[in-house]
């Protein structure tokens, strides 16, 4: 398959910290590792593709503006950098709407392959929740869990009762894009 390979990463929890719904742009605090880990991926030769669930909007708590402003303003900082996110994506649809984009459904990831000629076979999805790594596999990605968020959590309290775990486990999402590409992989 052709295509580009990607690290498509989850927002609340993965590069910023966990902290309900942002709501406000001041409640977007970016993890101090993310910039140099979306210039990593890049650096790497992947896409770095944010792919997050905003539910807020379809609730009624903040409207599609806030999202894209805070998009916009996290994008501004990569650049500033010398990065960037090579695609954005959210979903602003609520539990049970059953749309295709909501994670774990795929459609984000799928968007992102079309328009961006992606490779998912030789991509990972890269998040805090089995939400996460349920959108990569169906996507045909492999999964990479992080601590940060509700991934320790998740993993101490739920991980038993998992069907298939993830791909890879690391404490953050630099670290887990570190192993990504230089550590080993079960």
């Amino acid at each position: 398959m052709s295509g580009k390979p990607a690290i498509f990463l989850d927002r609340d929890g993965t590069l910023n910290e966990l902290m309900g719904y942002v709501n406000h742009r001041d409640r977007f605090r970016p993890f101090p590792f993310a910039v140099e880990t979306v210039r990593l991926i890049r650096d790497e030769g992947y896409l770095a593709v944010l792919v997050t669930n905003q539910s807020g909007v379809g609730r009624g708590f903040y409207p599609a503006e806030l999202v894209e402003e805070i998009h916009g303003g996290f994008q501004a900082t990569l650049e500033e950098a010398g990065t960037g996110l090579d695609g954005i994506y959210y979903c602003p649809h609520k539990p049970g709407d059953h749309c295709a984009c909501r994670k774990p459904e795929p459609g984000m990831l799928l968007q992102a392959q079309r328009e961006l000629d992606i490779d998912l076979s030789q991509s990972w999805m890269v998040g805090d929740t089995m939400t996460d790594m349920q959108a990569g596999w169906t996507a045909g990605a492999r999964g990479a869990l992080v601590k940060t968020g509700f991934g320790r959590g998740s993993l101490e309290y739920e991980g038993a009762r998992w069907e298939r775990r993830p791909d890879l486990v690391g404490e953050n999402v630099y670290r887990a894009v570190c192993d990504i590409f230089w550590g080993s992989v079960e």
